[in-house]
């Protein structure tokens, strides 16, 4: 995205897209890819956009044809390799030029999370299909607004959620939902991931000479940049992205949600949790446990972040996070008569003594679930049938808005001694059970809560339908739910 760019929409509307796949329903898609990542990012394998460049470039009956990052450093070295492959590859700084490119059929959208809706609300105004990276939305408004315009321009739009394309959980769910397990009784999301902090900033940071901030602000407040690194760490201040419970807990929630069979948002949601350990700048929590009250069976979600006791993130012991039922990591559905444990690439059922009943796997390997997805992206490009799609814009916001409603919760809290926390919830067996095993965790990890204390947030009531917040704290909470914008860069409601 460049700057001194003109300042307006992209110029084309749904009725003059010049490429429909409509009328070519075996041509080669032509996508772009808008938002690089960092060079190195955790775990040293570059941004999510390079790892969706090699995705696709795997993948038949699609090319990348445009590349798009504020950053020039990040956007020359990306382009390099394809440029030695003697690849013909657009480049831009601005989203705008590359939507007016009538000849790209569709953007994946891999920018940081407060970029998601404006990217996508615009390229679909621009005739453009969308796979956009979870979090779907940054926040709620936002989402509906994705939604919209999806339904309004004709357009396919997929959220990066890829575990709604893993075999093995696909399988797993049509068991659960068999009934050979009876009832679901409750759902886990399991998000234990080691990190670190992020340091504390003196004063602001320059900002990279390459980047040009204001395009890389969009939506968001420019503000002076207080944090040490520009890239990647916007995930834990709230101005730009959703915590950890919206990064990788956006994966583990759909799963949870889709096992449950909720199709709306939850009536009554609670987060609790904190920031523990890190004595960084960073303003989201690194410890939350986030409980929403769907009936009959609730979902409930433990980040954990935290591991005072590993130098090296890249070589934690499996099991380091703790474990529930075993595992630590991806879902555990209980049922009456026992569990599902597993993730995208593996998982089995066990009866309620721990013994397993079924493998998913069965000695097969199954097929990459991120290259399915966006093999199945392409395909409803082909069909123009949004119903093809295995995670439609519908089912990435409704994940999205329940990261999003606990969040608000959390902002809402205060910090409260954990004698009082247990107390106020010690009737919801679910939760105080999480609570409980938090607790253990955090004192492993050098953190006595009596003395850094837990922020409760409250219990809120949430309309579905309305997809608005009522009741005690609505005002406020619904507040949290839509943002202010500065021009040019303003979210439309789309109608």
């Amino acid at each position: 995205m460049a700057g001194g760019l003109a300042l307006a929409l992209p110029s084309l509307a749904i009725g003059g897209q010049a490429r429909s796949k409509a009328s070519r329903p075996n041509a080669e898609v032509r996508i772009g890819v808008v938002g690089l990542g960092g060079i190195e990012t955790i775990g040293g394998v570059g941004g999510r956009g390079r790892q969706l460049i090699a995705r696709l470039r795997q993948l038949p009956g699609v090319r990348v044809v445009a590349l798009c990052d504020v950053d020039q450093e990040i956007l020359d070295h990306e382009l390099q390799p394809l440029k030695d492959r003697g690849e013909q590859v657009a480049a831009y700084r601005d989203v705008r030029k590359l939507l007016d490119d009538k000849t790209i059929d569709a953007v994946a959208v891999s920018t940081p999370n407060h970029w998601h809706a404006l990217a996508t609300v615009w390229a679909c105004r621009a005739g453009k299909d969308v796979y956009v990276e979870k979090p779907f939305s940054y926040n709620i408004w936002e989402g509906r607004q994705m939604v919209a315009a999806a339904r309004k321009y004709g357009r396919m739009v997929q959220v990066g959620t890829q575990s709604r394309s893993s075999e093995v959980l696909r399988e797993a769910i049509g068991y659960l939902r068999s009934g050979q397990l009876g009832p679901i009784r409750c759902a886990h999301a399991l998000v234990y991931r080691a990190r670190e902090g992020i340091g504390k900033a003196s004063g602001p940071t320059p900002v990279p000479p390459t980047v040009d901030y204001d395009l890389w602000c969009g939506p968001a407040p420019k503000t002076p940049l207080l944090r040490k690194q520009l890239h990647y760490e916007w995930h834990w201040f709230w101005s730009t992205g959703n915590g950890e419970i919206g990064n990788n807990g956006a994966h583990v929630i759909d799963v949870c949600r889709w096992a449950l069979g909720q199709e709306k948002p939850p009536a009554r949601a609670i987060s609790i949790g904190g920031r523990f350990g890190f004595n960084d700048d960073g303003e989201t929590p690194n410890t939350q446990i986030a409980f929403w009250d769907y009936r009959p069976a609730p979902l409930v979600c433990e980040v954990r972040n935290l591991r005072t006791t590993t130098t090296n993130l890249r070589s934690v012991p499996a099991g380091a996070m703790g474990k529930f039922r075993n595992t630590d990591r991806g879902v555990v559905i209980e049922c009456e008569g026992g569990y599902f444990a597993g993730d995208p690439a593996s998982g089995a059922v066990y009866d309620n003594q721990g013994r397993k009943i079924k493998d998913f796997l069965d000695g097969r390997k199954p097929r990459d679930p991120e290259a399915a997805h966006l093999a199945n992206f392409l395909a409803a490009v082909h069909s123009r049938r949004a119903g093809d799609l295995n995670a439609e814009a519908r089912e990435g916001h409704v994940s999205a808005a329940c990261s999003h409603i606990a969040n608000v919760s959390h902002r809402l809290g205060r910090s409260s001694p954990p004698e009082a926390i247990v107390e106020a919830n010690r009737a919801n067996r679910e939760l105080s059970d999480a609570l409980e095993r938090c607790r253990g965790y955090l004192r492993q990890n050098g953190v006595d809560l009596a003395t850094t204390q837990a922020v409760a947030g409250p219990w809120l009531t949430f309309d579905p339908d309305r997809e608005r917040f009522v009741g005690e704290f609505a005002d406020r909470a619904n507040e949290l739910s839509r943002r202010d914008y500065r021009e040019p860069f303003v979210v439309p409601e789309v109608s």
